[in-house]
């Protein structure tokens, strides 16, 4: 029988009590509003609610291991609490149900991840770090893009060389591919940085990740989850404006097309328009993404969706060059180092996505997805020249140089896989299998050079002006027919198969898993086949506290040779452990875990014959992290995370180099984010305040220099924000660098010390109304 009272909200909210057939509370018990992705936990006495849900009819879901799962009908009314009591669930004595996550305990904690990861088990329960980035941690911190402080979110995590239109991030010291709804789209200098306003959320996936990647750095991936269809109705539009002539407005829109529900869509437009804090870089972007679901019946549907971005970005503008014996941070924050008509880079981006899913049954479904993706970019990249023996005399004078920097990357994807659950005796099996195809290609032309080569230009008393309407390009056809050999890219085929066995009712798991690769790498005559094996267990001692462990491989091709023969892929092995663990009734999420990482068969100088390699190089990197996030108390939610890495040489056949440090990483790494929401005092609900810190010590330089390594200043910079929101309408001034210290990263260049600048503190204000 339904209960139904008034309370004070524009949404309507659902409680209500679960309990086994004895009549027993039942803790963890999953329930869901079905084609949502509202939902909940309940608690040690079996209850459970779901707040600021939208009015009308749906399907609730509830599920756990070793009980039947169960469906009912409800109706949500506006400012109305709707009571389910003394729901029963049955137990099973056949087949055990894995528990499917499909809600928040808590805004900054995501339970599970996406469907393009493939794994079916929540994060907890899963033998592996792995880290999301949800839309309202992303909302808070007013996020932009993948390369406005995303990374501060997640343990260990940091980027090198901001180009500006892509991003390069590190994790555990290796760079890790960008994966954008399951599809590896990495290129050497791309892709375009991902806009926050087509992201739904962004999942760090610690590891070599067997069923996922296998064929990259063992690092791990970051993966964007794309805004997709959906029921409920949504009517956004938000403005923002702020330092350096920031002005940015786009729009949500997304909801049912037809009565029945069977149609649904997805609409984000976005325009910006920006300089930076060193002028005279003015840049445009815009861009939409468009999606459509069609649901043939409940268990059938087909996702469609275009993603279209342009965007313009000055190349290498942010570079500062100084003297030889100069000092890296030693000119004015926003000095610039190209000329005020330095041509501006033009890129564009189209992918396609399509994803077919079909549930056989309550157990078993099958999923395949396709996409496509284009990138054009005609561009113009700064740097110092390499024709004169000095680039930057003592005096300060320079000789710059302006490259062509055209670039088309294509590429290709598809994956089909299945999900299954299945019983042996006491044992059940959590089943993943599929087939992944990738073909990519990168074009590039990166050789028609302008050098300034007079001195016309002087760091320590800059003047600007230089004439550059000629530079002397040819750009009489595309650059795939100027170029028609890619300069990198690959073509891979991999079969991959997961067995996660569930003992204990499924208090231990033990997960197997395996994938064959076949991979054909641009500039290397042979295919690398490799078989990359999985181990991984986890325990859950208590309901909230699991130990994990996993043994874990990847392999990377590599060009070069030995004197006998091509060189072997570079293979790596993951080791690592550790806890998770939730407090407060699931309101907060910790991971604790350390790791080693062994990369082998390094290609290394011959020191019989320089102009060949032999494999024995090998790297080490070695660390512990902590991640932390949820309410800590009522009101103050928080992300905390720190990591200590040590990455270091540990064989070569120069022993000079042995036990030295492999450069673009810091030792410590520790990041803080709180927000506080007054919602608890009556007269202040709607206002919150946020702070925190991004602070890296022992950091090196992005490469190693001649002395065999520099170290840069520790880093700390301060963030903060105030908002209010209230019914329809969030209010939001976000400060950054709130101590206007002078951050700054870089390395050097044919001894001449380079590096980029942050901007001071700066701040953003933005408005965002549903309607």
């Amino acid at each position: 029988m339904l209960s139904v009272s008034i309370v004070y909200a524009q949404t309507g909210s659902i409680t209500g009590n679960i309990t086994d057939e004895n009549g027993l509370p039942l803790e963890a018990v999953t329930i869901s509003l079905k084609g949502t992705s509202e939902g909940a936990y309940t608690n040690a006495d079996g209850n459970f609610r779901i707040e600021n849900v939208t009015p009308g009819k749906y399907t609730l879901n509830i599920s756990a291991v070793g009980f039947s799962s169960k469906s009912t009908k409800i109706e949500i009314i506006e400012n109305q609490l709707t009571n389910i009591p003394n729901l029963l669930l049955s137990s099973k004595t056949q087949k055990l149900s894995e528990v499917v996550v499909t809600a928040n305990s808590h805004k900054y904690i995501e339970e599970k991840v996406s469907k393009s990861l493939r794994q079916v088990t929540p994060i907890r329960k899963l033998p592996q770090n792995i880290q999301v980035v949800s839309k309202e941690l992303l909302k808070d911190q007013q996020v932009t893009s993948i390369m406005d402080g995303v990374i501060r979110n997640v343990s260990g995590v940091t980027m090198l060389e901001h180009w500006g239109h892509f991003a390069r991030i590190h994790m555990r010291g290796f760079r890790i591919p960008a994966f954008r709804n399951g599809f590896n789209l990495s290129d050497s200098w791309g892709p375009l940085a991902e806009d926050m306003a087509f992201t739904e959320q962004i999942e760090f996936v610690k590891g070599p990740s067997a069923s996922m990647i296998t064929a990259g750095e063992p690092g791990g991936i970051y993966n964007v989850v794309t805004k997709r269809a959906t029921e409920k109705t949504i009517r956004e539009v938000s403005l923002m404006g702020g330092s350096f002539q920031f002005l940015r407005a786009s729009i949500d829109l997304g909801g049912k097309i037809t009565s029945d529900g069977k149609l649904l869509y997805r609409f984000n437009g976005l325009y910006q328009r920006t300089d930076t804090h060193r002028g005279n870089e003015d840049t445009d972007r815009y861009g939409m993404l468009q999606a459509l679901t069609y649901k043939f019946t409940d268990r059938t549907s087909l996702e469609l969706s275009w993603n279209y971005q342009e965007a313009e970005q000055f190349i290498g503008a942010a570079y500062a060059f100084t003297t030889t014996d100069g000092e890296l941070g030693s000119l004015d924050r926003d000095f610039n180092f190209v000329d005020s008509n330095f041509p501006a880079s033009d890129i564009s981006e189209n992918m396609l996505y399509a994803q077919f899913n079909h549930e056989f049954s309550d157990s078993w479904s099958v999923t395949a997805q396709a996409g496509k993706l284009n990138y054009d970019q005609i561009g113009n990249s700064a740097w110092i020249s390499w024709l004169v023996p000095q680039a930057v005399l003592e005096d300060g004078t320079a000789f710059r140089s302006i490259s062509l920097w055209d670039a088309k990357s294509k590429g290709n994807y598809l994956q089909a896989f299945t999900n299954g659950e299945a019983t042996t005796g006491a044992v059940t099996h959590t089943i993943l299998s599929g087939i992944d195809y990738t073909d990519k290609e990168y074009f590039a032309d990166f050789f028609q050079t302008y050098h300034d080569t007079l001195g016309l230009f002087n760091v320590n008393n800059p003047t600007y002006g230089q004439d550059l309407d000629d530079l002397g390009f040819e750009r009489f056809r595309p650059v795939d027919e100027r170029n028609p050999d890619p300069w990198d890219g690959f073509e891979s085929i991999a079969f991959y198969f997961q067995d996660q066995l569930g003992f204990m009712n499924d208090r231990l798991r033990v997960t197997l898993a395996g994938r064959y690769t076949s991979l054909e790498t641009i500039g290397k005559e042979e295919k690398d086949n490799k078989f990359t094996p999985r181990i991984g267990i986890s325990f859950d001692v208590t309901n909230d506290l699991t130990v994990y462990g996993l043994y874990d491989q990847s392999f990377l091709a590599q060009t070069g040779a030995t004197q006998t023969g091509a060189l072997d892929p570079v293979t790596a092995t993951d080791l690592e452990g550790g806890f998770k663990k939730s407090f407060f009734d699931g309101k907060v999420s910790a991971t604790l875990g350390a790791f080693l990482i062994t990369k082998n068969d390094l290609a290394v100088s011959d020191p019989e014959n320089p102009m060949f390699s032999v494999q024995t190089g090998e790297i080490q990197s070695r660390g512990i992290e902590f991640d932390l996030q949820g309410e800590i108390i009522p009101g103050l939610s928080a992300v905390i995370n720190y990591a200590n890495n040590n990455v270091e040489i540990t064989k070569d056949t120069n022993p000079d180099l042995t036990d030295t440090r492999v450069a673009g990483h810091s030792r410590h790494l520790n990041n803080l984010w709180l927000t506080y929401n007054f919602g608890q005092i009556s007269n202040a609900d709607g206002f919150g305040v946020s702070l925190g810190y991004q602070y890296q010590i022992n950091r090196s330089t992005w490469g190693l220099t001649s002395d065999g390594g520099s170290e840069l200043p520790d880093y700390f910079r301060l963030d903060g924000g105030v908002f209010w929101n209230k019914e329809k309408l969030r209010v939001q001034l976000n400060v950054n660098n709130i101590t206007d210290k002078y951050l700054y990263s870089g390395s050097g260049a044919f001894g001449t010390p380079y590096w980029q600048t942050e901007p001071g503190i700066n701040g953003r204000l933005g408005l965002t109304y549903n309607f």
